[in-house]
């Protein structure tokens, strides 16, 4: 891990349950490795796993909800002008409209916890100006489970919770593979429901 990046995350650790919700708000570093860290300071009886899960998710929404109302209130141009800051690119876009346009707002969930489209995913539901409430719930359904798996693995790991990447690699196609069946499922049951509205004019 780079030094500068370990620098920063150390001092937001020192903050606790604070450090964790900025950690994941910024975006600056990979929400795995704030999260890890957190569940090693767990493991080390630094602070709680209850007030982990609830600042991850606090955070993470957060930082969503900024990628939301960039979309919203900027737009494409916004993102593609200073997306690199949050380490969202074009390539992130364009497969994140794609799946918006393709799925509608329901992909919400489930592309939480698929690589490409994970981050960028809010900026399409803010461009097309969904409703915050429900892009607001979705997210936190999302964001509650991939915190504690984080925390626990972060906690099993302990001394060594730098290795996540590699530990974790094995849970990413199981989840991504069930979040794309969720997907589709979601898309399934969208189509019938149009399809049945459709029949009854």
């Amino acid at each position: 891990m780079n030094e500068i990046i370990y620098s920063v995350l150390d001092w937001l650790m020192g903050l606790g349950y604070l450090g964790i919700a900025l950690g994941l708000m910024v975006e600056v570093i990979p929400s795995e490795i704030v999260l890890a860290y957190g569940g090693f300071l767990i493991a080390s009886g630094e602070i709680h796993f209850a007030g982990a899960v609830i600042a991850g998710t606090i955070g993470g929404v957060l930082a969503q909800l900024f990628l939301y109302w960039a979309g919203y209130y900027g737009g494409r141009p916004l993102i593609e002008r200073y997306g690199k800051y949050v380490l969202i690119n074009q390539h992130h876009l364009d497969v994140a409209e794609s799946w918006f346009d393709r799925y509608g707002t329901g992909v919400i969930f489930g592309a939480r916890f698929i690589p490409v489209v994970r981050h960028a995913i809010s900026i399409p539901a803010g461009i097309a100006k969904m409703p915050v409430g429900k892009f607001a719930l979705l997210t936190t359904l999302a964001v509650i489970p991939w915190s504690v798996l984080f925390l626990y693995l972060g906690m099993v790991l302990g001394n060594n919770w730098k290795q996540i990447k590699e530990v974790a690699a094995p849970y990413m196609t199981p989840i991504g593979v069930g979040a794309a069946v969720l997907l589709g499922i979601y898309f399934l049951f969208q189509w019938m429901k149009k399809k049945k509205g459709t029949s009854s004019v």
